[in-house]
């Protein structure tokens, strides 16, 4: 876990406890080494989980970068670990089979733009790291091509594995006066726009706030633009500005940081989820707000058609016009929200826990069954 910054939960935080919390039902044999920061919350207390609490987490981010690379490996097998799971790297140091996780390619086009210091440590880490890998997790077919357009050896230990939601947060279900509680909160009514993510440059929030001007003012009103998230270098206040500059500064309202309580609740009373990124290798918000009834308007990229499986309006986000015709026919059309409503909640029954645990953990074992004997690995 040490990956995550303590100070803010994101996918990744829910991803590890779930996939201990179903690994420790859908297999009682497999003991959990966890290695979390010394304030990193978790929640799931077994005989069968110790949490190693020696290393600092992603709120210090260059100490965590070495605990990762030389001190973690060590530690883990020195305590009679069979395997190490990570995320986005194999260890310099590397002690044990490693199995990576990967959930984020973004370096691989500039154009993204996810920092100097970033994108420098991610090309040096999968030029001179990836390679060791033992065996390699990623949660798309998009992802597994991009993967492969890299490192083609990967193909014969390449897991692809879609992301599970939590069907007990995630749903349909409203809970006891949550529309007056969000208004109370937030100072928002039902029928909004949302935007559920931090102001990456990859996430193209000035496309989605250009189509959105664009709206006549009574839609607007009826509908405002709710965004949620934080900045990343000045992301943000630049969202702010183009909206101040076009004329909708009462039109919209950014939250900043929310806590993982209000997520389901701003889903469900949403009008529909706007993702415009140019780039994902999942896209979480996406099931999340299907499996909460809340339709999304997504760009038309390959990911999107994959994880929505067309069960969404999908728009060239490059397009103004087009998403400004989006967003109006969903506030207009009941017909096509209704369609869209029934599609995403039966596409985001297809992605649970259960399955991802079963898939990753299953392919785990045969790794750790492979070395056990001696012999070669391959999915």
């Amino acid at each position: 876990m040490l990956c995550e910054n303590p100070k803010r939960r994101t996918g990744l935080t829910s991803l590890f406890h779930e996939f201990v919390f179903q690994g420790l039902r859908l297999f009682p044999e497999v003991q959990w080494l966890l290695f979390a920061g010394p304030n990193q919350e978790w929640t799931i207390n077994s005989s069968q989980i110790e949490v190693v609490r020696d290393f600092p987490a992603n709120d210090l981010l260059k100490c965590r970068l070495f605990a990762d690379h030389f001190l973690v490996p060590a530690v883990a097998r020195n305590r009679g670990a069979d395997v190490l799971v990570t995320v986005g790297f194999v260890p310099i140091r590397k002690c044990l089979p490693t199995v990576m996780q990967v959930f984020s390619l973004q370096h691989l086009d500039p154009q993204n733009k996810i920092g100097f210091g970033r994108e420098l440590y991610r090309r040096w880490v999968m030029k001179y790291c990836w390679p060791k890998a033992d065996l390699v997790i990623t949660n798309s077919k998009f992802a597994v091509g991009q993967i492969l357009s890299v490192y083609p050896e990967f193909r014969e230990r390449l897991v692809q594995s879609y992301e599970g939601l939590q069907p007990e947060q995630f749903n349909s279900t409203a809970g006891p006066d949550e529309a007056a509680k969000l208004r109370a909160k937030f100072g928002l009514g039902p029928r909004y726009f949302l935007w559920i993510s931090n102001f990456y440059p990859y996430k193209q929030a000035d496309l989605l706030i250009a189509g959105y001007a664009k709206l006549d003012a009574e839609l607007r009103r009826k509908h405002p633009l709710v965004m949620t998230g934080t900045g990343w270098e000045g992301a943000l206040e630049r969202a702010q500005e183009q909206v101040k500059a076009l004329g909708i500064t009462p039109d919209v309202k950014f939250l900043n940081w929310i806590d993982d309580e209000w997520l389901a609740p701003l889903y469900r009373q949403a009008l529909a989820l706007c993702l415009p990124s140019r780039e994902e290798t999942f896209g979480r918000c996406v099931i999340e707000s299907m499996a909460c009834g809340t339709p999304c308007i997504v760009n038309d990229i390959p990911i999107m058609r994959e994880v929505t499986d067309g069960q969404a309006m999908i728009v060239d986000f490059r397009n103004t016009a087009s998403v400004t015709e989006a967003l109006k026919q969903m506030a207009e059309d009941a017909d096509t929200f209704a369609r869209l409503r029934r599609a995403g909640l039966e596409r985001a029954q297809q992605f649970t826990f259960e399955k991802l645990a079963t898939e990753r953990i299953g392919a785990i074992q045969r790794l750790v069954a492979a070395r056990r004997a001696g012999q070669p690995f391959a999915l």
